[in-house]
């Protein structure tokens, strides 16, 4: 009698009944909200998975005229939900102090997650040249020009964004970057950081010259004199890495925060960044003290740090969910990328005979310190593109739970599984591996992968729907600053498979595309399994984190009825922990 008076008083305060409250079991009805939103669309995303074919759950709010919000109201205190349901029922915990937010609305969806993003990178791509969409050498070399006029002699200039895919049958050289800038040390990335381009200044700031070691995996092209002609391959632009000056720790902080603000205004809540050194663990850390991470970060670290991972092997990894930098994970590199002919093949490349990309020890790939991680605990995300690159790291992941059962429970990840062969599918989910995917490289790379991989080996590639049939848990990602981070335009390539030109007409291998139940889940609640948080977040109910992201379309509704439209898409507002750290409507 007691808990059903408790109950009945608790219901009473909401202002709601069963059909439009959404309480957790044990989830305390608190007066005096925060923050309360209302006139809103929120989908909770509360209703079990869709199957793997994409079949939408029936308890999920969609029937044959489509879909539905389950809640128009969420009321936030303390940096939690509780209460999702209607307006009435929010507005029964609005004090003088709660902040209310009329949303008109628009749509309230879980907090969004990146989960694999170089956040560093993207601040500093911020304050760069931004050679994203730039077609030819000689309109790059226009925009380090007209920056060289303006920055003093002996300054680094950089820029990132240059396609090594697209540019692969046609690389440039240092030649006309040398006449454009040849009082400043030129830097330039590429698009998913696979070929560094620099100018003879940068070469000579760096002294490296013929007699220059190459690591192992990569390609320092040469001049017909035998110097280099300014061009870096796959493991070989870690020689242009160590030879540009270190941003200082305040630098540093400043890019990340930049990063991370620029996130929070493209509605993430959380990012999982993958490959962080030393240095870039450290201004973390700084900042996580200083209370300056403006939304939550999951740390990976560089397998390429050994020193790193040896110190953090001996700490073991964070199991602190609630602090804004968690340290959990180790990114590891397997294999180059497919644009640059850096991912190891099967079979030959079908542009280049006699050639199938490198990996593991001709990788520079640290197996012995990759299974010391894994038996401390630590998670990993190791990059795989070719579909021998995948088959491989299966094969030393199935090695390593074999010989270290638990390893098995570190929900360890393959990052990108770009080109899976058939037989290998099945293996993700008999290894319980996460495969972390770009829907964006898709549609960006389809102009050239047909001509790498031939159009029979092409259909392993991106393939997300065959994985899903496969078993495999999926999470989404832009793998920025290589790729646009837009929800709306990861939602687009995932559900259309077609570009930001609509191209091509019926989306390329339509068979592989997701719908928008799966697509959202992949950039929600999917992310937040593999980060250990799917108590926490990913769903919206009481008791769970208030990481909340609002945008001025359904995406859900748009995604059935006008899929195109879902580019037009906009945020409006992120709140994290019950804040708002991005308001923009």
């Amino acid at each position: 009698m007691r808990k059903f008076l408790i109950i009945q008083i608790c219901l009473m305060l909401a202002g709601c009944s069963a059909e439009n409250a959404h309480d957790a079991p044990g989830a305390a009805v608190t007066a005096g909200a925060d923050v309360i939103l209302t006139n809103a669309r929120v989908y909770t995303m509360g209703w079990p998975d869709p199957s793997v074919e994409g079949e939408t759950n029936a308890a999920a709010p969609h029937d044959a005229s489509g879909w539905r919000p389950d809640a128009g109201a969420v009321a936030m205190k303390d940096g939690k939900i509780i209460f999702v349901g209607d307006d009435a029922g929010a507005l029964a915990f609005k004090s003088a102090e709660t902040k209310l937010f009329d949303l008109a609305g628009a749509t309230v969806t879980p907090g969004l997650v990146d989960s694999h993003t170089h956040v560093q990178e993207l601040g500093a791509k911020l304050r760069s040249i931004d050679l994203t969409g730039v077609e030819t050498e000689d309109a790059a070399v226009a925009l380090v020009a007209a920056r060289a006029e303006k920055t003093p002699a002996g300054e680094w200039i950089f820029g990132a964004g240059w396609d090594e895919g697209a540019w692969a049958s046609h690389y440039p050289d240092k030649e006309k970057l040398s006449r454009a800038a040849p009082d400043n040390p030129v830097a330039l990335d590429g698009l998913h950081g696979f070929a560094m381009w620099v100018n003879q200044a940068a070469l000579d700031a760096g002294g490296v010259n013929a007699d220059t070691p190459v690591p192992v995996g990569g390609e320092m092209r040469l001049d017909a004199d035998g110097e280099p002609n300014g061009l870096f391959l796959n493991n070989a632009t870690t020689i242009i890495d160590a030879i540009v000056p270190p941003p200082s720790r305040a630098e540093m902080k400043d890019r990340i925060v930049s990063g991370l603000t620029q996130m929070a205004r493209d509605g993430y809540v959380s990012v999982h960044d993958a490959g962080v050194g030393a240095d870039y663990q450290g201004a973390l850390e700084e900042l996580e003290a200083e209370g300056r991470l403006p939304i939550r970060f999951y740390s990976m670290l560089s397998l390429r740090d050994e020193n790193l991972i040896k110190a953090h092997i001996a700490k073991g990894p964070d199991k602190d969910n609630d602090s804004f930098l968690v340290t959990r994970s180790v990114k590891a590199y397997y294999d180059g990328a497919l644009g640059s002919r850096g991912a190891r093949l099967l079979d030959d490349y079908s542009d280049m005979p006699g050639h199938r990309g490198v990996s593991g020890a001709g990788y520079g790939f640290n197996e012995a310190l990759l299974s010391d991680a894994m038996k401390a605990g630590f998670q990993v995300g190791i990059h795989a593109i070719g579909d021998a690159g995948n088959r491989e790291t299966l094969d030393l992941l199935e090695r390593i739970e074999a010989a270290a059962p638990q390893t098995r429970a570190n929900r360890n990840r393959i990052e990108h599984a770009q080109i899976v062969d058939p037989a290998d599918m099945p293996r993700f989910a008999a290894l319980d591996i996460i495969a972390s995917m770009e829907p964006p490289h898709a549609v960006e790379d389809k102009t050239w992968a047909e001509e790498r991989l031939g159009p029979d080996r092409v259909r392993n590639a991106y393939a997300w729907r065959s994985l899903r049939r496969a078993g495999a848990r999926l999470v989404f990602n832009a793998d920025n600053p290589g790729s646009d981070h837009s929800i709306f335009y990861g939602l687009h390539s995932a559900v259309t498979r077609r570009d930001k030109n609509l191209q091509p007409e019926g989306g390329w291998h339509s068979e592989e595309s997701m719908t928008i139940d799966e697509a959202m889940r992949a950039y929600t609640a999917w992310p937040a399994y593999a980060g250990f948080r799917e108590a926490e977040t990913g769903v919206i109910e009481p008791g769970r984190w208030a990481d909340l992201t609002i945008m001025d379309i359904d995406p859900f509704v748009t995604a059935e009825s006008t899929p195109d439209d879902l580019l037009a898409g906009r945020v409006l507002m992120t709140i994290v922990d019950g804040k708002i750290v991005f308001d923009g409507r």
